[in-house]
């Protein structure tokens, strides 16, 4: 470790992925195609579920929101990580928990979402005839707030902690953002108890919310064994699949980083992970469900043919 001169701290470095001058240019182009895809892919979702009145339904409704989310989560973390490919990333104190804080809100935000979208095909398809009932307009507002709400609180209880930690050593993060677990690892005090919060709160989060999603498809799979028509088992397991696919992957990079220990091994293999739920997961998810939903990409097409009428 590099110490500092005992002085209080008030920049960060961050290392970024590499110090590799053409793995870092490679990156950068990487990073920016994904980046592109996940802007035009989520905003082109959040327009057709505005304007298609036949995606007007709370599982769109939901689907819309997951895409404004990973709007911002990506954009917290993403243009800061590229300006770190070209030259030194310094970033204040105050802008390194004001990152931490709205990365850790949006992700929290983001998991609890996926829940909900999971409990909303849970009710379509074992419910079928409560359906407009169980998930009417203020009931999906109400599950939309909670995720928010629920992620802005576990997000001020890490951010309030890590600001309250004293930083005189080393002030380069090993990491391309702010994140929680190489933060406070710079700090010149005990951060057992930072530790042990963020593993028991944000372990338990991504844990419980997976297992009630999880908890859900066993019922949908259990429902499905039941539907005599195969056409009718492949059309209900469609809508399915494509969120099936984005839970693993957002859930699965999520816990393997916030259940580890804070050791520099794992904190190398936390950059990885970071990378994927912060870049490559946001841009996915748009091409997963357009992909995997007819609806979407019938909405695409008459989106797609107006364009054309218009120029």
């Amino acid at each position: 470790m590099e110490f500092w001169n005992g002085t209080s701290i008030t920049e960060f470095i961050l290392t970024g992925l590499t110090d590799l001058p053409w793995l870092q240019k490679f990156l950068f182009a990487l990073v920016l195609f994904f980046y592109v895809l996940d802007i035009f892919g989520n905003l082109m979702i959040i327009s057709l579920v505005v304007r298609d009145a036949s995606l007007h339904s709370p599982m769109y409704f939901l689907l819309a929101n997951l895409s404004f989310v990973d709007v911002l989560f990506s954009s917290i973390t993403v243009p800061k990580m590229m300006v770190g490919f070209w030259h030194e990333n310094i970033i204040s104190l105050k802008d390194c928990i004001a990152q931490m804080y709205f990365f850790h809100f949006l992700g929290c935000t983001e998991g609890i979402l996926l829940a909900f979208m999971g409990y909303d095909r849970y009710v379509a398809i074992c419910h079928p005839l409560r359906y407009n009932t169980l998930m009417r307009r203020t009931v999906c507002i109400q599950l939309v707030s909670i995720s928010w709400v629920i992620g802005l609180m576990t997000s001020l209880i890490h951010s309030i902690l890590t600001s309250e930690l004293p930083f005189c050593y080393s002030n380069k993060i090993k990491h391309f953002f702010c994140d929680v677990k190489p933060v406070i690892k710079l700090a010149c005090t005990d951060i057992q108890l930072n530790e042990a919060i963020l593993t028991n709160v944000l372990g338990f989060l991504s844990t419980s919310t997976f297992v009630l999603t999880m908890i859900s498809y066993c019922y949908i799979i259990i429902r499905l064994t039941k539907i005599s028509s195969s056409y009718g088992r492949f059309k209900s397991f469609s809508t399915c699949s494509s969120h099936l696919t984005v839970v693993f992957l957002f859930y699965g990079t999520a816990m393997c980083t916030y259940l580890g220990n804070s050791s520099e091994n794992s904190i190398e293999k936390d950059r990885i992970a970071a990378l994927l739920f912060t870049v490559i997961t946001p841009a996915m998810n748009p091409i997963i469900y357009t992909l995997r939903n007819q609806e979407v990409q019938k909405s695409a097409r008459r989106l797609f043919k107006l364009f054309k009428l218009f120029h």
